[in-house]
This record gives structure tokens, C-alpha cells and sequence, in this order.
């Protein structure tokens, strides 16, 4: 785009259903990597094009998979025409971290300049977002320069493994001695948690702000994760080590398989940094699951805080196929005040002017006698008026010397006169 020619004029909207196709197309010009995904949780293949699936499977994804509470897709117009659309989605239940899906863009638009107006529509817009989540492929220095711009900073440096059919086939030889293998459920949520706060560094789970919540599934979610099995070929099988001792949960897999072998199969391990014995163990059983299903590879992820899972998987075999930069930024959402338009128009001395002296204040005297007030007719006479105790009484062990004669009783002055 030519610097000195004036900007067309442009609006950031969410996106309407009569436009999917056109956002399937911008997506898939922008592909992402099959490996990509694995740590945010995202499905293999999962945007794929709208007219290869059947209307059964476009009405389920509309109804299931497009619902509000999850993805939002925003685009971005110009001159009536989508020129820039990304995809963006809640990390955690709490929705107190976002992470950027996806974000395509027109060729032939500025790739900055549309993508930064996407970044901070998304950033001014999602105010229940604290820190906002991104993975960004280190080849791709363009999206890098993107995302630095927008103030995101790295967070760790992702590896991404590619276990070939023959080394799956030859981990899975051995016998995996796992004792306290168990399936998971709702009542392993704290388990669970513990363990992920355990395995990551503090800044990470600073970032990704997990709590207990996010390991418990509802009852939709495993009717609809059932729904995805029947449509698609995949069958999803987790479990985790349990420690009697510790009364606590030593290790996790998360395995997505695909019954067919027309794609790899995708795993995902959380193992505690004291138990790192657990790296065979755990890839001996998920190799056994594999090995009843067609040949295909496997693909897992390590991050550079946990070195013990690298030099494992390149004992091994694994081979690496992608590296990713996982990038975070905070937001601070300011709040307008409210003021009230009746209040505007006062001002302070406006309003205190009535409660202004008009002239100095003068001390005046102060006296120890009661007031006298003059007789009038029709009044009280004095002795009917209540006495005032500290006005005619002495207290209590005090010298009368010291009390003036006008306060003293009536009694006291005539025998202090006649004595004289």
C-alpha cells in the first residue's frame, strides 16, 4: 500500500453467517501447521473448508462448535470488501486470559496495518481479558514483527516432536509399570490442578491462570465430545499417576488418536519435575494404544523449561519438525468515571458563599455565671425553673475559699458577712 495515498476508511465487526465462506478462505490462505495447536488445546485440522463437510456437520459445528461463550471471529472491512478477519477464543474458564487463534489477511492489504487494527479492537474491546495469548511459528517473522508491535513479549520457546510409526512401534515394546494408573474424572480436578501449577514456571501459570475449574468437564462438554467422536475418526483416551504416599497426581496424558491413520496421532504429557522416570512409562502406554490402530506418528510438544523431556525424546528418536514462540501481554482496562451533570455546573465557593462570615470574627468574653433573663409576665417564676447543680452547689471536697462568693448558697454569704 503507497504511504501517501489517504487510508481507506475501515470497520472492525463480528463477523455475520452470510460471510463464513469468505472467512473459511481467508483462514486457509493463512494455513497453520498440523502440529500447531497441541499446547492451547485446539483441534487437528479443526478450521477446515466449510463445503468439504457434510450438512450434517455444518448444522452440529453452527450449533456446537460456532456457539458465542467460546470462539469469536471479528473482521475487519474496507471499502465493503473483508480485507483482515482473526479468530480469538477464552484460554481459561474464568476468561481472565484470551489467547489470538488465527488471524488472516487479504493479499495485498498491509499485513501490519490490518492486523494491528485487529489486535487492538480485540485488546480495547474483550474487557474481561487481563493477559491476552499467542503462539507464533519462529519462521514467520512477519507475524513475529506483528505481535512485538502490538506490545507481546515472549514467553517460552515450544518444540514440537514427531514420533515416527517404527519408534512408536519400538517404545511400545516394553512393558509400561505404571501401578497407580487412573482414569480421569471431575473428583481428580484438584489433583489435576496441583499438579499443572507444579509443572510449569511461575511466570507461565501467572499467564495462564488456571484454577480447578479448567479440569472439570460438564455434562455438555462430554456429550458433545462424544458427538465429535461419532462425526469424526478420533477417539480421545486420558489418564494420570497417582502417588499414595504424597496423596497426590505425578503425572498426565492426554492422548487424541485417529482410528483411521490418515493423520497423526496427537499427545499431550504433564509430568511433575521430581518424576521424570515417568517419561518412559507414559509414552510405553500411550505406544501400546497406538499399536492397536493403523500406523501413524505421533506428535508431542516440549517447552525449554523442561530439558529432561527433550533429551528423552531425542534419545529416542523423535524427530523435530516445528518451533514456536508462545507470546503474552497484559491489558489494563481504564474506567471511565461517571459524573453527575447536575453537579457540574456548582462550584465549590458558589456554593459555600451563604456560610461565609461577613466580617472578622471577634472573641468575646466568657463568664462563669449563669445567664439571668429578665422577668416578663405570664413566665415561670425563677425558683420554679430547674437549679443548675455546678452554679449553686460546692462540689464535693473542694475549699469554698477557692469558689467565687457569687456562687456560693445564699446561707453561706449572710454567715460569712455576720462572722466579719
Amino acid at each position: 500500500m503507497n504511504p501517501l495515498l489517504p487510508k481507506p476508511e475501515s470497520t472492525v465487526r463480528s463477523m455475520q453467517y452470510r460471510e463464513a465462506e469468505a472467512v473459511e478462505r481467508l483462514l486457509i490462505d493463512n494455513p497453520r501447521q498440523p502440529w500447531e495447536g497441541l499446547v492451547s488445546g485446539l483441534d487437528f485440522h479443526g478450521e477446515s473448508r466449510s463445503s468439504l463437510r457434510s450438512p450434517w456437520q455444518q448444522l452440529l459445528t453452527v450449533l456446537f462448535k460456532q456457539a458465542p461463550s467460546r470462539k469469536r471471529t471479528y473482521v475487519l472491512e474496507q471499502e465493503n470488501a473483508l480485507a483482515g478477519v482473526i479468530r480469538i477464543s477464552p484460554f481459561n474458564q474464568n476468561r481472565s486470559t484470551w489467547r489470538i487463534d488465527q488471524i488472516g489477511i487479504r493479499p495485498g492489504q498491509g499485513h501490519l496495518d490490518v492486523g494491528t487494527q485487529l489486535i487492538r479492537y480485540c485488546l480495547e474491546h474483550i474487557f474481561e481479558a487481563r493477559t491476552w495469548l499467542v503462539e507464533v511459528e519462529v519462521n514467520h517473522p512477519q507475524d513475529l514483527s506483528l505481535y512485538r508491535h502490538n506490545g507481546f513479549q515472549p514467553l517460552a520457546q515450544l518444540t514440537y516432536w514427531e514420533l515416527s510409526p517404527q519408534s512408536l512401534a519400538t517404545v511400545a515394546e516394553r512393558e509400561p509399570t505404571l501401578p497407580n494408573l487412573l482414569p480421569v474424572s471431575n473428583a481428580d480436578a484438584s489433583l489435576l490442578y496441583q499438579l499443572d501449577t507444579a509443572a510449569m514456571p511461575p511466570l507461565v501459570r501467572q499467564v495462564f491462570d488456571r484454577h480447578i475449574q479448567d479440569f472439570k468437564r460438564n455434562l455438555f462438554t462430554v456429550c458433545l465430545q462424544g458427538l465429535r467422536q461419532w462425526m469424526q475418526p478420533y477417539e480421545q483416551v486420558n489418564g494420570y499417576v497417582f502417588e499414595p504416599q504424597r496423596k497426590a497426581a505425578i503425572g498426565h496424558y492426554e492422548v487424541k488418536l485417529c482410528q483411521t491413520g490418515s493423520h497423526p496421532h496427537q499427545a499431550h504429557l504433564t509430568v511433575h519435575p521430581a518424576y521424570t522416570w515417568l517419561y518412559p512409562e507414559l509414552l510405553a502406554h500411550m505406544g501400546r494404544l497406538a499399536q492397536a490402530l493403523p500406523a501413524a506418528s505421533m506428535y508431542l510438544t516440549s517447552a525449554d523449561y523442561q530439558p529432561e523431556r527433550e533429551a528423552y525424546l531425542q534419545q529416542i528418536g523423535a524427530e523435530r519438525v516445528g518451533h514456536s514462540l508462545m507470546m503474552s501481554r497484559s491489558v489494563w482496562h481504564k474506567l471511565r468515571e461517571t459524573r453527575s451533570h447536575a453537579l457540574d455546573t456548582l462550584q465549590l465557593p458558589e456554593m459555600l458563599q451563604g456560610l461565609q462570615p461577613n466580617r472578622t470574627p471577634v472573641p468575646g468574653r466568657m463568664s462563669l455565671l449563669p445567664p439571668q433573663w429578665p422577668q416578663t409576665e405570664g413566665a415561670a417564676p425563677t425558683s420554679a425553673l430547674p437549679r443548675i447543680a455546678w452554679s449553686h452547689e460546692v462540689p464535693r471536697g473542694a475549699s469554698e475559699a477557692l469558689v467565687p462568693k457569687e456562687v456560693l448558697k445564699p446561707e453561706c454569704r449572710e454567715s460569712e458577712e455576720s462572722e466579719a
